[in-house]
């Protein structure tokens, strides 16, 4: 079991990122759980990506989050797996842009999926599961306990 200055350390990262994100192998998708600037700080850290030139290679990827199991990488083919979130800079721009549209009309509660516009023939596709403002990106790690000592069920 974690300690209790993981525990904090993870939180911190969690909240650092600005969203949660899990990938869940039997329904093959990517999910990313926060409030819509949250989720935004997604779209910001793909075009983070796309504007780093070390980036332009094939295979160049960068890994996010306390977890580090979700990574962005430069590809030929834009696709979601269980390895990456992948594609050339132009499609991972185009991704960036798919996820502000997505956000700027839906309401929390609302799950958006992302793939047929961006991979349709992908393995996975991106779930962005929208929060109220304000919300915790922590609150939604199943590993972390509750801050006050209590596990989360989420």
């Amino acid at each position: 079991m974690p300690s209790d200055a993981a525990n904090k350390a993870t939180r911190r990262e969690w909240r650092e990122l600005g969203f949660f994100y899990d990938r869940d192998d039997q329904t093959r998708v990517w999910k990313l759980t926060s409030s819509r600037a949250g989720l935004l700080g997604f779209r910001d850290a793909l075009l983070s990506y796309v504007a780093d030139p070390r980036n332009a290679l094939k295979s160049e990827h960068e890994h996010y989050g306390p977890y580090s199991y979700l990574e962005v990488m430069t590809w030929p083919e834009a696709g979601f797996d269980a390895h990456a979130i992948r594609g050339p800079l132009a499609d991972l721009t185009r991704l960036a842009k798919l996820i502000e549209a997505k956000l700027a009309t839906a309401r929390p509660g609302s799950s958006l999926l992302i793939k047929e516009e961006f991979a349709p023939d992908s393995p996975y596709g991106l779930v962005l599961d929208l929060r109220e403002d304000g919300f915790d990106p922590a609150t939604a790690d199943p590993l972390l306990p509750a801050e006050d000592g209590s596990h989360l069920d989420v």
